[in-house]
């Protein structure tokens, strides 16, 4: 499920200042704000997630924060209290009138050490799928869909120093490393066989689509300002062509794609159907609302 959040910043006639690296204190309002009125659901989602041991996953993840604002060093000054910002969870759709009723009235206050911004959460509004209802039943319903991040997406291998090496979209194998981490979220939210997995694999098809600009890099600092920091790399600023299940493209457009997708990352968004011939789905192209770029 996808939720569209109206936001609205809180007790200040200044111009509200939100460091460049809100990601993390941003993740973990979120879980603070689910906590106040789920505390086994936050629990699961912070602590265990889905699959066991180092192949468990959150399956959770949201966008850049939506406003105009400048950026004054490391900072970024709003230009407006007004905001939007899209949270998504890979849940039963039976649980989503509850999910949206999480964050209805809560408050987000994302803070570090210099600064600090509390948003009101004004309105939720469910985001419908663009998947026909019911396409997500079986793996041989395959779609192809332009995919477009919503937030710097991070790609990459862990080497022998059991550190990542992330990624470029440029780079040769970096649909490989995203299809392989797609597929170990798959596994683990669902009960399909090794067997099946790989027969899956050998049909999704990838392909990075750039834009007349190159794709964007961002350097995003986790934990900033102690010493357990930690940098990563992501990219904006490209499309994805993607030909796969419809139960993997609701996993994507629900849970992210590549790493770090709990610290808002890998959000993306299908913003077209490539409706080809004989396919479940006709023969012309289905245009959805582009959030940004």
């Amino acid at each position: 499920m996808r939720l569209l959040l109206a936001l609205s910043a809180l007790g200040s006639s200044q111009p509200p200042l939100l460091t460049l690296n809100y990601q993390y204190p941003l993740s973990a309002a979120i879980y603070k704000a689910i906590q106040k009125v789920d505390h086994e659901f936050a629990a699961f989602l912070h602590d265990k997630g889905y699959g066991e041991g180092a192949k468990s996953f959150k399956l959770f993840t949201f966008s850049d924060i939506r406003t105009p604002f400048k950026i004054i060093g490391d900072r970024m000054q709003l230009l407006t209290g007004k905001a939007t910002l899209i949270v998504c969870f890979h849940i039963p759709e039976a649980a989503e009138n509850f999910i949206k009723w999480l964050f209805i009235h809560q408050q987000l206050e994302i803070a570090d050490k210099k600064t600090k911004v509390i948003f009101s959460v004004e309105q939720v509004e469910s985001v419908p799928s663009v998947l026909p209802a019911g396409s997500s039943t079986s793996d041989t319903s395959f779609a192809t869909v332009i995919f477009q991040p919503l937030s710097p997406m991070v790609v990459g291998r862990k080497n022998d120093r059991g550190h990542y090496d992330y990624r470029s979209p440029f780079d040769i194998g970096y649909t490989d490393c995203l299809l392989y981490n797609w597929l170990e979220k798959y596994q683990a939210a669902s009960s399909i066989n090794v067997i099946r997995l790989e027969q899956m694999k050998e049909r999704v098809q990838i392909r990075v689509e750039f834009f007349p600009h190159p794709p964007q890099q961002r350097l995003i600092a986790i934990k900033q300002g102690t010493e357990a920091e930690t940098r990563i790399r992501g990219y904006t600023k490209f499309r994805l062509k993607v030909t796969a299940p419809a139960e993997l493209l609701e996993l994507a457009s629900n849970a992210g794609l590549g790493l770090h997708n709990a610290q808002g990352m890998g959000c993306v968004e299908i913003i077209r159907i490539v409706k080809e011939k004989n396919s479940l789905y006709g023969t012309k192209d289905h245009q959805t609302g582009i959030i940004g770029v």
